[in-house]
Formats: C-alpha cells, sequence, structure tokens
C-alpha cells in the first residue's frame, strides 16, 4: 500500500470508530440496552482502534536508536 492509500483507509477507519462511538452511545442510552449488542460494537472498535494503530504505524519509519 502506499502512503497515500494508507491515508484514505486511515479515514474511513477514523470515520467509523467515530461511528461506532455514536451508536454505543445511544444504545447505551437506552431503558433497557441489548448487552449483546454493545459487546459487539465494542469489540469491533476495539479491532478498529488496532487497525488504526497498524496502519499509523507503517506510516511512521523505524528509527534504530
Amino acid at each position: 500500500m502506499t502512503p497515500e492509500e494508507i491515508a484514505q483507509r486511515l479515514e474511513i477507519l477514523r470515520v467509523e470508530h467515530r461511528d461506532l462511538d455514536c451508536a454505543i452511545a445511544a444504545l447505551g442510552e437506552s431503558a433497557l440496552p441489548d448487552q449483546l449488542q454493545l459487546a459487539r460494537l465494542k469489540k469491533r472498535k476495539l479491532r478498529l482502534r488496532d487497525e488504526i494503530s497498524l496502519l499509523e504505524d507503517s506510516l511512521v519509519p523505524d528509527i534504530i536508536a
């Protein structure tokens, strides 16, 4: 992947991550939140965070100390 492709993918992932934040907040505010759905959303959000971190790390060159 080129740096430009990585940057585009990062933007898509960040938007999805923010959307999940909103969905989790909305679901958590309901009278009887669906705990299974909430857990799935949180798990997806963590996977996105991991993928975002991995892509961000790939943009930064390794520095040998």
